[in-house]
């Protein structure tokens, strides 16, 4: 029983969470939802058995991923009057893109109903070792069968880093509450400060 109602709970609030990350004006505001929906994903993971995917979810997605993706955001000078009115002249060819997945979807699901296809007897030597748990099986078949596959995942995370710091770094002027420590350093005392010893009730002049 509490299992269903955690079921539901959690796939609730992933539908809601990925509604928000799409209606959300604020980008930062659709990174924090978005962590949200990843956070309920890993608990709908736990409750079909797949504590690793869980674990990868949490520790990869939020840990990495998702908090990249805020810090890029975060950094980036969004003018958002401009980002408002790039929507409404870019809806008509996401309108298109949604119609266009939504087909794929009601396609795929069809398919499914009419019955699966048939690919063959499966060899069974891919088949989990006896007595091992979730997370030994899928690693031993992520390291030994697919283990180029990973590290070119691997590469392709290496370059979402590089992509997301040069996104971010400007050259040629300083971005706005940055200091200019070349310039802080070549700056003399008697420059930067004037020491004045005013008489009691005379003050200084300017």
């Amino acid at each position: 029983m509490i299992q269903t109602i955690a079921f539901y709970l959690f796939a609730a609030l992933v539908v809601l969470s990925a509604v928000c990350v799409i209606t959300a004006r604020n980008p930062v505001h659709s990174v924090l939802w978005l962590i949200m929906a990843f956070f309920n994903g890993a608990g709908l993971m736990v409750l079909v058995g797949a504590e690793f995917i869980a674990m990868l979810l949490v520790i990869v997605y939020v840990g990495a991923v998702a908090v990249l993706f805020l810090f890029v955001v975060m950094m980036l000078d969004i003018d958002f009057a401009e980002l408002r009115a790039g929507f409404v002249k870019n809806f008509p060819l996401g309108l298109l893109i949604a119609l266009v997945l939504l087909a794929e979807l009601v396609l795929g699901i069809g398919a499914w109903r009419m019955g699966g296809l048939d690919l063959g007897t499966p060899a069974g030597t891919a088949a989990p070792a006896l007595g091992a748990s979730n997370t030994a099986a899928l690693g031993a078949v992520l390291y030994r069968d697919y283990l180029f596959l990973f590290e070119a995942a691997g590469l392709i995370l290496l370059v979402a880093m590089v992509g997301a710091i040069v996104l971010t770094h400007r050259e040629g002027r300083a971005p706005r509450g940055q200091q200019n420590i070349s310039r802080q350093n070549a700056r003399r005392p008697q420059d930067a400060t004037a020491m004045r010893q005013p008489k009691v009730g005379e003050g200084i002049e300017l």
